[in-house]
């Protein structure tokens, strides 16, 4: 494992056990760990803690991360900002280089490639996610579906509605596991 030198890092997720041990893991690689679940949050934290490196997820509960990227950008020009998400798509990846991310990974990423990506910079960093395996199409839709899903509330014939597909094929489509990538 390849160590850096100690280094401030604001990490902004609204799940608190993704954070919790994202944060446990960066601090027990020697790292200065803040943590915050959404804009306001690190609006207050900004006034005793300055940054050097910034971890947001890009869906917030009620907001989304690029505003609390926007937010860092313009109080601390020379942060060094990160995109997480479970839910990535092109247009929100080139959202996220426009508010000045050098980089963008899809969740489930670990601290190794969270540290490439911050401190290696992007080169670097695609060379770590062109290593992972390319999700099937499969994954890619169970994922769709899981995020419209939850931002329904977990209610299935709202999912379907707004999918504009039958709630049986939905409750088929959404099997206990995900389809393998």
């Amino acid at each position: 494992m390849k160590t850096h030198p100690p280094r401030r890092i604001l990490v902004v997720d609204d799940d608190m056990v993704f954070l919790d041990r994202l944060a446990a893991s960066l601090q027990r690689r020697g790292h200065e760990v803040v943590t915050a679940s959404g804009r306001e949050e690190v609006a207050g934290l900004l006034r005793g803690f300055s940054p050097e490196f910034a971890v947001i997820d890009l869906r917030l509960d009620g907001e989304s991360g690029l505003e609390v990227a926007r937010t860092l950008r313009e109080r601390l020009p020379e942060i060094r900002i990160l995109i997480l998400t479970g839910y990535g798509s092109i247009t929100t990846a080139v959202d996220a280089m426009r508010l000045g991310a050098v980089d963008y990974l899809s969740k489930p990423a670990d601290t190794g490639q969270i540290e490439v990506a911050l401190f290696a910079g992007p080169s670097m960093a695609v060379q770590a996610e062109s290593d992972a395996p390319v999700p099937s199409l499969e994954r890619v839709e169970w994922e769709h579906l899981q995020r419209v899903l939850r931002d329904c509330g977990g209610n299935i014939s709202a999912t379907a509605r707004k999918l504009g597909i039958e709630r049986r094929t939905l409750q088929r489509k959404l099997q206990k596991y995900p389809p393998v990538s």
